[in-house]
């Protein structure tokens, strides 16, 4: 079983913020997999950026999955009288 360890991100554009603040945007474009065999690189995209892609790409740890929880359910009482629709 493979696992992600790192993960490869550039920078691709800039936007302002609502401070008025230029910030980078980055984008993920692939991974750093450890296998069996040794660590693997897996490129999932090549961005495109204005002026061209200058090749730097940062190595960050991987982010916490989300979405991923398991929602709880609400206790049933069966006790509970069932309402009369008649």
């Amino acid at each position: 079983m493979s696992k992600v360890i790192k993960e490869i991100s550039c920078i691709v554009g800039q936007y302002t913020n609502a401070q008025g603040q230029q910030k980078n945007r980055y984008q993920r474009i692939g991974s750093v997999i450890a296998t069996r065999n040794g660590e693997m690189l897996k490129l999932d995209v090549i961005p495109l950026k204005e002026g061209g892609w200058d090749g730097w790409a940062y190595m960050n740890d991987p982010k916490p999955k989300e979405g991923l929880t398991v929602p709880q359910r609400q206790p049933v009482d069966f006790d509970d009288d069932i309402p009369d629709f008649n």
